[in-house]
């Protein structure tokens, strides 16, 4: 039953709507909509001049609606009289196909006609610095191993533990909070879910860590590499496939019992295995989505960190319960995918890993061999598999070269993407920066 925004204002004491959507840059964009005024926008939506955004709008193209979804509206836990709802694009009466949430809907229905629903769980990770942006803000937060911190997590606990009380209310299931590898990093978990579901949650927990941190004094940022020599922010993301979606659910069709091979030994079916493969055949482009900044790959081709590991991949390879490698199948039925990183748009990382799995189970992909070393010590002896793109502008060419994932993600969105993508390449090369200065004056 679709709920009814203007009555669940009445009943909740809602006062106000943010009507929100997220641009192909992973912005969040919304209006602040009066309770009295839902009811109207809740059927035709609320009007956007797209161009002002980052999408591949002109300022002659017409309105621009973004139509509420209810079934995503969420009341603000730390400002009660605001709800946030999600919202799908749409232009003269249909969906913009370049908008995010749009190309996971429909990567999500073509998925489902074919019987598979997939469910996934992300770790985003993000430091809480000072409201500059330049300090990382707990002055006293400089051990060389930082992870798991016990007086730092203390020293920070009003924050973690305020968003993680919203979380609890919100009935998400957060099931732990910890200090992170980096000094003034953070990571808060809670239960996997379908992959809209899963995506509308990253985009409000991201706005809610944010508000949060803005309330106490601090700035949380999910940018991939915040800070020189530190370790970077990743968003992990664990993959299941069941048989339905929701509470429906009952069997995890990547789950099977231990048997001979590669893959049977881990406990994944043969169809988790073509899944696999289909995110291996695809990895090198699918990095220009989930790791979609210039400083992305100062994340994963970092050098050696201070705490002495960058817990980043830079090649296509997979393994058991390893994380030096980019998948990860750490138990039975499910997989990690430990390639995404902070700033990785929400519906477009959760688009992409559909795109690419159900890619590979229609083509029965060959996972390739696995690999069980260590990769950041032995990683010179894999000489068989291909090396992560070194920057953006070779993620965006491998993006560009692969036919079929890009027919997966939709022809519309991808001409789109690899057009802002590349005038914001372009904006950075074109930036003269100190060190060109220091490294070439005196040549």
């Amino acid at each position: 039953m679709t709920t009814d925004l203007a009555a669940f204002a009445k009943e909740k004491g809602v006062k106000y709507f943010m009507i929100s959507f997220t641009d192909l840059f992973g912005g969040q964009r919304a209006k602040l909509v009066p309770a009295e005024a839902i009811a109207d926008m809740q059927e035709d939506g609320a009007g956007f001049a797209g161009f002002a955004t980052w999408l591949d709008l002109t300022p002659a193209h017409p309105d621009m609606l973004a139509v509420p979804d209810p079934s995503s509206v969420i009341q603000l836990p730390w400002k009660p009289e605001v709800a946030w709802v999600a919202a799908n694009c749409v232009m003269e009466g249909k969906d913009l196909a370049q908008a995010p949430r749009n190309v996971l809907r429909r990567l999500i229905k073509e998925a489902a006609d074919e019987g598979l629903h997939v469910k996934t769980g992300i770790e985003a990770e993000f430091f809480l610095l000072t409201p500059d942006g330049e300090e990382i803000s707990d002055d006293h937060d400089t051990a060389e191993k930082p992870c798991y911190d016990q007086q730092a997590m203390m020293r920070r606990y009003d924050v973690i533990r305020e968003i993680c009380d919203y979380m609890l209310e919100l009935g998400w299931g957060p099931y732990q909070n910890d200090h992170e590898d980096a000094n003034g990093q953070w990571e808060m978990n809670w239960d996997f879910d379908d992959a809209l579901a899963t995506a509308d949650k990253h985009s409000f927990f991201k706005f809610m860590a944010k508000s949060v941190a803005e309330k106490h004094g601090f700035r949380a940022t999910f940018m991939p590499k915040p800070v020189e020599g530190l370790t970077g922010n990743g968003c992990h993301a664990h993959i299941s496939v069941w048989d339905a979606p929701g509470k429906d659910s009952r069997t995890n069709v990547f789950a099977a019992e231990k048997g001979e091979g590669q893959i049977a030994e881990l406990g994944l079916s043969q169809q988790g295995g073509y899944f696999l493969g289909g995110i291996m055949k695809h990895a090198s482009a699918l990095a220009a989505i989930t790791n979609p900044t210039v400083n992305s790959y100062k994340r994963i081709n970092a050098p050696r960190t201070t705490s002495g590991a960058t817990w980043a991949p830079n090649t296509v390879t997979w393994t058991g319960n390893n994380r030096t490698h980019m998948v990860r199948v750490p138990g039975p039925g499910r997989f990690e995918l430990r390639l995404p990183d902070g700033a990785v748009n929400p519906y477009l990382l959760q688009a992409v890993i559909i795109a690419a799995g159900l890619s590979g189970v229609r083509s029965k992909a060959d996972p390739g061999p696995r690999h069980d070393i260590d990769m950041y010590a032995e990683g010179h002896k894999i000489t068989d598999a291909p090396k992560l793109p070194l920057n953006m502008l070779d993620a965006l060419r491998f993006y560009d070269k692969d036919d079929g994932l890009k027919a997966m993600m939709g022809e519309e969105f991808s001409t789109a993407y690899l057009k802002m993508k590349q005038q914001e390449w372009n904006s950075f090369v074109n930036h003269f920066s100190r060190w060109e200065k220091d490294n070439t004056l005196d040549i």
